[in-house]
């Protein structure tokens, strides 16, 4: 699960980095208008990649399920203290 949301921010990432570089390099030299346009759904993928590398799926732990019976019944000694 781990490498396939890696992967996917990657191309997401890789996908960003190639619109600003052909904006720039390419498309302004047609059409500046072109550019900006591609420039700003660059912009827009950064946040979405960053979505979808830390989604979790149903079969993920999370963070707070360490399966360690002596660091859970620590932690649950905390929380008693926290709302003491």
């Amino acid at each position: 699960m781990y490498a396939r949301r890696r992967r996917s921010y990657f191309i997401l990432m890789g996908a960003c980095l190639t619109l600003f570089v052909t904006a720039w390099a390419v498309v302004r030299l047609w059409s500046v208008a072109a550019a900006i346009a591609m420039c700003v759904v660059a912009a827009a993928i950064p946040p979405v990649a960053a979505i979808v590398a830390n989604r979790r799926g149903p079969e993920d732990r999370w963070w707070d399920e360490s399966g360690d019976p002596e660091s859970d019944r620590w932690w649950r000694e905390l929380d008693r203290h926290d709302r003491g």
